[in-house]
C-alpha cells in the first residue's frame, strides 16, 4: 500500500536518526538488529581510500532544495499524486534511471555517484548545515550570516587549513571564490546563512564576483509580498546577454583615477599605521582582517583573475552548450578559475527577487522545472563534467552537486500550477570526480519517496567524505574566537562506499 504523505509532523522534526535507533532497539532483538546493521551500516574504510584524492573541490549549490522526484531518484511506479508529471529514464548505469528531464545527464551516470537517502531534521532551507556541518539553531541563526553561534563554511576552512600547511598556492588567484553573487544578495526577504568564515575571520570568507549584465527573459513570478499575485521579474537564469560577464566584487575593484602606483603608495602608508596594530595578529579577527586586506589588492592588481573571468575568451559553441543562462555561464566560469588556479570554487543557483524562486518550487512545480530549471541544469552540469574531463581536471577535482533538502511526495494541487513542499527526512545528491567511485548509488528511499529505506546520510557525512578526500583528518581541528579547539565536523563520518 502506497503513503502518500505531505509536510513533516512537527513531532517527527525533532526526532534525529539516533533517536529513533535508540528507540527502535528497545524493541528489537539481536537478529533483527543485526539485520538492520547490515542494511544501513556505513562500509568499512581503509584510511587510504580516496584519501587526499582531491587537489580542487567544485559546489554546486540548488538553493531551495531541489526536488529528489524530478531529478536523481523517480518513482514511476508511485501513484500519480506522488510520482507527477515527469517519467524516468533509463541511464549508462545499468539498473538506474533518473528523471526523463534530464537526458544528457544520463549518459553520465557512470562518470558520477548518487546518493538517494540524504535524511536530517532540519525542514526549513538548511543552508547552514549543508555548508558548515553545523544546524541552525533557530530561524534567526538560519537567515543571519554573520550570527555568532555559526561555524564555518567547508571552502573558508579548506583555505584557513592550506594557510596553516603553508600550501603553495598561486598568490595572485583566491584559493576560494563564490559566484554568481553574494549568497542571496537578491533575495526579498532575508540574507541567508551558510557559505561564509564565521570566527575564522572576514578574510577567510569567499571572495564574490558580481553579475554585470542583461537578462534576457521576463516571466512572472508569484509573490509573497504581493498577496499572492504575480510580479514580472526579468531573471537572469532564465537567459543573458552574450556580453553579460561575472567581475571581481567592487569591494575589490580599482576605483575611478586610481592608477597601481598610486594604489600602491596607499597599501605602503595603511601598512605603517597596521605595523602600530600589531598584537591584533594574535586575535582570529585581525588575522581574518589583515588576509582580507592583502587578499583585497592581489585580486585588483592579478590579470590571472581578470582572465579568468572573461568568458568572451571561450568559444561561442561551448557557451552555448552550456546555456546561456546565469547557472550555464556561472559553471562555465567556475571551471576556468579553476584552470586558473582557485582550489575552492563554488557556484550557487540563488533565488532571484521573489521568495520560493530558484528550485524553491512551492508554485508551478511542473512548469517551472520542465520550462526552467532541469533543461538549464541538464545542460550546464552535463557540459561541465564533459568539459573537466577533457580538460584532464575531473580526476583531481571534487564536484559536489548539493542541495538542503527535498520536496515531499504528496502533491499539493490546491495552489497555482500544484507545488512539493520542504522534506528533509529523505533527498538526493549527487557526486564525481577526484575520489569518487563512479556509476555507484549509495542508500535508497522507500516506494513513495517519502523515508530512507537504506543507508541513512546525513550533511555531515557527505563533508566528512569531502574533508576525507582533500586529505584533511577528522580529528583535525581549528580555533574559535576563544581560541579553543573546535572538531570539523561533530557527529559525521566518511561514506565509504562513495569512494573510489
Amino acid at each position: 500500500m502506497f503513503q502518500i504523505l505531505g509536510s513533516l509532523n512537527p513531532f517527527a522534526a525533532h526526532c534525529n536518526r539516533r533517536k529513533v535507533l535508540e528507540i527502535g532497539a528497545a524493541s528489537l532483538g539481536l537478529p533483527q538488529l543485526l539485520c538492520l546493521e547490515a542494511q544501513g551500516a556505513p562500509q568499512a574504510i581503509s584510511t587510504s581510500d580516496g584519501f587526499g584524492k582531491a587537489r580542487n573541490v567544485l559546489l554546486i549549490y540548488l538553493q531551495g532544495a531541489a526536488s529528489q522526484f524530478e531529478t536523481w531518484d523517480p518513482k514511476p511506479e508511485a501513484p500519480e499524486g506522488i510520482r507527477g508529471k515527469f517519467g524516468a529514464i533509463s541511464t549508462a548505469v545499468a539498473g538506474t534511471s533518473i528523471c526523463d528531464q534530464l537526458p544528457k545527464l544520463a549518459c553520465l551516470t557512470d562518470r558520477m555517484a548518487l546518493v538517494r537517502s540524504m535524511t536530517h531534521p532540519h525542514n526549513n532551507h538548511s543552508n547552514l548545515y549543508t555548508l558548515t556541518g553545523a544546524p541552525a539553531i533557530d530561524f534567526s541563526n538560519e537567515t543571519n550570516p554573520f550570527d555568532s553561534r555559526h561555524r564555518p563554511f567547508f571552502g573558508s576552512v579548506l583555505d584557513y587549513l592550506a594557510d596553516q600547511g603553508g600550501a603553495e598556492d598561486p598568490t595572485d588567484v583566491p584559493r576560494n571564490m563564490a559566484l554568481p553573487w553574494q549568497f542571496s544578495a537578491f533575495a526579498p526577504f532575508s540574507r541567508r546563512a551558510g557559505p561564509y568564515a564565521s570566527f575564522l575571520g572576514h578574510g577567510y570568507n569567499p571572495v564574490w564576483t558580481e553579475f554585470h549584465g542583461k537578462a534576457t527573459r521576463t516571466v512572472p513570478r508569484v509573490s509573497f509580498f504581493h498577496g499572492l499575485k504575480d510580479v514580472d521579474v526579468a531573471d537572469p537564469y532564465l537567459g543573458i546577454t552574450p556580453e553579460s560577464r561575472l567581475k571581481v566584487s567592487k569591494e575589490a575593484q580599482l576605483r575611478d583615477g586610481i592608477t597601481l602606483d598610486r594604489l600602491n603608495r596607499r597599501r605602503s602608508l595603511v601598512r605603517q599605521f597596521d605595523d602600530q596594530k600589531a598584537y591584533l595578529n594574535d586575535l582570529s579577527a585581525g588575522k581574518g582582517h589583515d588576509r582580507f586586506a592583502a587578499k583585497a589588492y592581489s585580486m585588483i592588481t592579478s590579470a590571472r583573475v581578470r582572465d579568468a573571468l572573461d568568458i568572451g575568451l571561450e568559444p561561442a559553441s561551448l557557451r552555448e552548450r552550456y546555456g546561456m543562462t546565469l547557472f550555464g555561464q556561472s559553471a562555465l566560469t567556475g571551471r576556468r578559475l579553476l584552470e586558473a588556479g582557485c582550489r575552492i570554487v563554488s557556484v550557487f543557483w540563488d533565488e532571484f527577487e521573489v521568495v520560493n524562486t530558484a528550485w524553491d518550487t512551492h508554485f508551478d512545480h511542473f512548469t517551472r522545472l520542465g520550462d526552467e530549471l532541469l533543461p538549464s541544469f541538464d545542460a550546464a552540469m552535463s557540459t561541465l563534467l564533459l568539459d573537466l574531463e577533457e580538460r584532464g581536471l575531473l580526476e583531481e577535482t571534487l564536484v559536489m552537486c548539493l542541495t538542503e533538502h527535498g520536496r515531499t511526495p504528496k502533491i499539493d494541487t490546491h495552489i497555482r500550477g500544484g507545488g512539493r513542499d520542504h522534506w528533509s527526512s529523505v533527498y538526493s545528491v549527487m557526486l564525481a570526480g577526484a575520489g569518487i567511485k563512479p556509476g555507484c548509488v549509495v542508500g535508497a528511499s522507500d516506494a513513495t519517496g517519502a523515508f530512507v529505506k537504506e543507508r541513512p546520510v546525513s550533511p555531515e557525512d557527505i563533508l566528512s567524505t569531502m574533508y576525507h578526500i582533500k586529505g584533511i583528518d577528522l580529528e583535525t581541528t581549528i580555533p574559535d574566537l576563544r581560541q579553543r579547539p573546535t572538531r570539523l565536523i561533530d557527529n559525521g563520518s566518511v561514506i565509504g562506499e562513495l569512494l573510489g
